[in-house]
């Protein structure tokens, strides 16, 4: 194990001056072989070189990922890149293909917000990049060193602070002030904002690796060029979701039309016939549509709408589609796999059905299939959704539960006192604390506050929502609170109305989702890189328009996978949502297949109109409110089918919403002291 010096020389001026020294001897040596490309723009230099740094795209540290880092002084701008090596060995399942997905292409430092160092004493030095959108690049990981050489390279040509607040966080262009820095040390949306700077190339590249620095450089040199005085937009608060991606946004052009296929040719898709075989028999799972008419796409099938609302949706998209099928699109002649209709919701005396006299669940399985096609009424939703968040075992007791209840709640208030009790004297002294308390008090107030339930000055429930989420920070102290938190939360508050139950609610949810907050964001990279591969193998059309136009790194699904569709469906329809996917009944990743679903319905209005990155995120933003939930839940059960094993096979192992591997499976076991 290589040993590192944990001492940080990047605001010690001798030794800063040293460690440049030091990285310049280093570059001079290698330099001649990597600057001197024909291709390259003039008066681009390599002010930092560093081989080995790896990145690692699964929670194992095997699936590493190595490659060359870079920093490019460029026509007063610096600029990172990161490209992984062609041909390295690897025990990982990536291919070289999935490899460039991660690659970063000329970053502007303009556009980066902090740098937030990790120099543990015992494993390897790491870096994590958080751009002025809130989104982290995964961690650059520096086997043979060099972290230190990095920031002090970078002290040299931007300007660089370190946080007031956090030692290891370095904040880029910070002309802001202490609570602007403040917010940037907690890694916010809009903490950041600076102008004059160039657009990055952020997206993971799917395109061959073949590729070189010189041509990731001579694109930013021309953006640079031609819009190096232009001021970047300012971020609307209002749309804070669009925040966290639109600097990802310009830099993409859609240029070429694509004609868009159902599915691919029987003969390519050897899995998908083989999967409608396997569940031909399975007349409970799905019913199956023969396919009569080439022109017929999958989107066309009938669907009852639940409201006017969808029903104009619906239209509006079988406008698309006609108008697709008159510029002669082919779909393949065979068998579409079709997930069944809606069911009514489960009622009082049906669950009743699924309890034995002491008040077990007889069936978990039966019970969880009739949740997946019909949800719940309202008035079973605070009994029910303990069993699916995993509060409630599925062979407890009505007497194991009351038991449950009693110390839950007795447990919540010892830990609520905590820092309930801390002074204002003790505050003064308590950074974190002051930190995250000002944030949730933030957030509180404008989370759903159009619900009557949190409408209204000096509501209760916005108050009993922060204590909650204040008191969660101490709960689980390493992860804390991070925006998106609330948004999570505040369903399971309105169904539950009782603060205790609540918590220990949102905790097992968090149990699942709590990757998804992670500073260095691996729960949200691993989803969207399983989205990526499920796209390949369900719509390969739309992953080859994907893939020409470097947009596999799929980041306008990161509020979907982030907070479970909460901003994409209302209140109500929001929560039939989640208990569907709470029930983990085809699989715990259904949502990805969701993501599949309703990109799959857009298809052809994504590649028929050309959209650019710009466009396509917006187009996604106005999404909310305008997707037929019921019809997306029937797609994406006919999906989770068709892909089957080699679905799963894409989702690495402990991806989001998984239970961790140390965290006992919600189904099959709980703690002895939980029930009676």
């Amino acid at each position: 194990m290589h040993e590192f010096d944990l001492r940080d020389l990047s605001d010690d001026d001798d030794d800063y001056a040293a460690s440049i020294q030091q990285g310049s001897a280093s570059m001079t040596r290698s330099g001649s072989s990597n600057r001197s490309s024909s291709s390259e723009q003039v008066g681009a230099e390599i002010v930092y070189l560093k081989d080995n740094v790896a990145i690692h795209p699964t929670q194992h540290v095997w699936e590493r990922i190595r490659g060359r880092l870079k920093l490019i002084k460029q026509g007063g701008f610096l600029l990172m890149t990161w490209i992984p090596y062609e041909g390295q060995s690897s025990s990982a399942r990536l291919s070289e293909k999935d490899k460039s997905l991660y690659t970063i292409r000329a970053v502007p430092f303009s556009d980066i917000r902090s740098i937030r160092r990790h120099t543990p004493t015992l494993g390897w030095q790491y870096a994590i990049i958080v751009l002025s959108s809130g989104l982290a690049f995964p961690p650059l990981y520096f086997y043979i060193g060099g972290l230190k050489e990095f920031l002090a390279t970078i002290k040299q040509h931007v300007f660089l602070v370190r946080s007031a607040e956090d030692a290891n966080i370095f904040l880029v262009n910070d002309f802001h002030d202490r609570l602007q820095r403040t917010l940037s040390s907690l890694e916010l949306p809009g903490a950041v904002s600076v102008a004059d700077s160039p657009t990055s190339s952020v997206a993971p590249s799917g395109s061959s690796s073949s590729r070189t620095d010189s041509e990731a450089l001579d694109k930013t040199s021309a953006y640079i060029q031609q819009n190096g005085r232009q001021r970047q937009k300012h971020n609307d608060p209002q749309h804070l979701s669009i925040q966290v991606l639109e600097k990802f946004s310009l830099v993409t052009k859609f240029a070429r039309e694509t004609k868009s296929q159902l599915l691919r040719e029987a003969h390519g898709d050897g899995f998908i016939s083989r999967a409608m075989k396997k569940h031909g028999k399975r007349t409970n799972n799905c019913s199956f549509v023969e396919s009569n008419d080439v022109h017929k796409p999958f989107e066309d099938v009938p669907m009852p709408a639940d409201s006017l609302e969808e029903s104009s949706c619906d239209k509006h998209s079988q406008n698309e589609e006609a108008a697709s099928r008159d510029e002669n699109f082919e779909y393949d002649k065979l068998s579409l796999v079709w997930g069944k209709p809606r069911q009514a919701p489960l009622g009082s005396k049906e669950w009743s059905t699924f309890l034995d006299s002491e008040g077990r669940v007889l069936d978990s399985q039966a019970l969880r299939k009739r949740i997946f096609y019909g949800g719940m009424e309202k008035g079973l939703r605070k009994e029910v959704w303990r069993f699916l968040l995993g509060y409630h075992s599925y062979d407890s007791t009505y007497v194991g539960r009351k038991y449950l209840v009693s110390v839950r709640k007795s447990e919540y208030e010892t830990i609520k006192n905590q820092w309930k009790s801390i002074t204002k004297e003790q505050s003064k002294r308590f950074t974190k604390f002051r930190e995250r308390k000002a944030l949730i008090e933030k957030d509180v107030v404008r989370t759903d506050r159009s619900i009557p339930f949190y409408d209204g000055d000096d509501n209760s429930n916005v108050k009993c929502l922060r204590d909650i989420l204040l008191t969660y920070s101490f709960y689980n102290f390493d992860l804390g609170y991070c925006q998106g938190m609330s948004d999570l939360l505040s369903p399971i508050l309105y169904v539950m109305e009782d603060e205790a139950e609540s918590f220990w609610c949102f905790v097992k949810l968090m149990e699942r989702l709590g990757p998804n907050f992670n500073r260095d964001q691996n729960g949200v990279h691993s989803q969207l890189f399983a989205l990526s591969k499920l796209v390949e193998i369900l719509d390969n059309p739309l992953h080859n328009y994907f893939k020409q136009q470097d947009c596999l790194n799929y980041f306008f699904c990161f509020r979907w996978v982030l907070i479970q569709f909460k901003r994409e469906f209302d209140f109500e329809k929001t929560m039939r949502l989640w208990e569907v996917l709470w029930t983990h009944y085809l699989s715990e990743h259904l949502h990805l297949y969701v993501c599949v679903a309703i990109l799959r319905r857009h298809r052809s209005k994504i590649i028929g109109e050309e959209m650019d990155f710009d466009t396509l995120l917006k187009f996604i933003n106005e999404l909310s409110g305008h997707i037929n939930l019921d019809a997306i839940l029937r797609d994406a059960e006919a999906l989770c089918i068709c892909a089957g094993e080699n679905g799963e096979a894409c989702i690495p192992p402990g991806t989001p919403p998984s239970l961790p591997f140390e965290i006992t499976s919600m189904y099959n076991q709980q703690d002895d002291d939980d029930v009676l």
